[in-house]
């Protein structure tokens, strides 16, 4: 089952999953009733009843819809750094922590699949981080690591778009470069967690026009999947819908010599083959809020 949020010109923005055939949308909203969007559905555990409904006839052609955000409006969204295997030794200061490094982001600083990502004026260091989503499905306080999978609704795919010079702004935080808005993106698709085996058997690739950026998976990550439900549910009750971006491994744009950022029209394409391909292009932002990418090639 693959779920997802968007919008058409006909009936406007809802959610769904995709058709049988995956051609299609099946609206869910005409068969759930009382269930506001993709968020409230996770929130009220109705993901199996979703399911039922995934032979129906396709109320839209994927070719019609626009993607949106995933979720909404999660209440939460965590993001964990400098996680897989190598990424501290691409900072300054070499030391291994002994907890997660740890941030939060707002959920207009992400948009949907299939969307542009938005270059401020104010700097032309866009960057890209390639990133497995976690959707929390089950609320939960200081949960055990052996259970964290049984409070996961499904996974998804995130590109954890970041403002370089704007994340060292100042000692200690990195919160105004990782919440420029719709500098990331998440989605396309939510996964049920039951149709995922072992996360260590995930791949995680980044492509920027065509070209391998990243490549690894979380076996090779410090702090596991399941370790960073149990650490962040030790401050804070995690609650259905909050979202925890995972970790990207080596390889994003600062780091090349010399640093390659995002340019307008450039695509970036976040893969994982069991959950699908996350693929956004980039435009400018100019100082009236107005857009721009460059025009199709001819």
């Amino acid at each position: 089952m693959r779920l997802l949020s968007y919008t058409t010109e006909a009936s406007g923005q809802s959610f769904g999953l995709l058709s049988a055939n995956g051609r299609g949308v099946v609206d869910l909203a005409k068969h759930l009733d009382d269930v506001a969007d993709l968020g409230d559905l996770v929130a009220q555990n109705r993901l199996a009843e979703a399911a039922t409904h995934a032979d129906a006839p396709a109320d839209a052609d994927l070719a019609d819809i626009t993607y949106e955000r995933l979720l909404p409006w999660p209440s939460k969204i965590f993001c964990i750094g400098v996680n897989y295997g190598g990424r501290s030794a691409e900072y300054a200061d070499k030391s291994d922590a002994d907890y997660p490094s740890v941030f939060v982001r707002f959920p207009d600083s992400f948009t949907g699949h299939g969307r542009n990502l938005i270059r401020p004026p104010e700097s032309p260091q866009l960057d890209y981080e390639g990133e497995i989503v976690v959707v929390i499905g089950k609320a939960g306080r200081r949960i055990p690591v052996e259970e964290a999978r049984n409070h996961i609704a499904g996974l998804t795919l995130g590109n954890e778009g970041t403002i370089r010079d704007w994340v060292r702004h100042a000692k200690f935080n990195v919160t105004q470069g990782k919440n420029w808005e719709a500098t990331g993106a998440f989605g396309p698709h939510l996964v049920p967690i039951s149709e995922i085996g072992s996360f260590e058997d995930l791949r995680l690739q980044t492509y920027v026009n065509g070209e391998l950026r990243q490549d690894d998976s979380p076996a090779t990550m410090k702090y596991s999947i399941e370790y960073q439900l149990h650490y962040l549910s030790t401050f804070t009750t995690l609650r259905p819908g909050d979202v925890i971006f995972t970790g990207t491994p080596t390889g994003a744009g600062a780091r090349f010599d010399p640093p390659i950022w995002l340019q307008p029209g450039d695509t970036i394409e976040v893969s994982v083959a069991e959950l699908g391909t996350l693929r956004n292009t980039v435009a400018d932002e100019f100082a009236d809020g107005t857009t721009h990418a460059p025009p199709e090639p001819q």
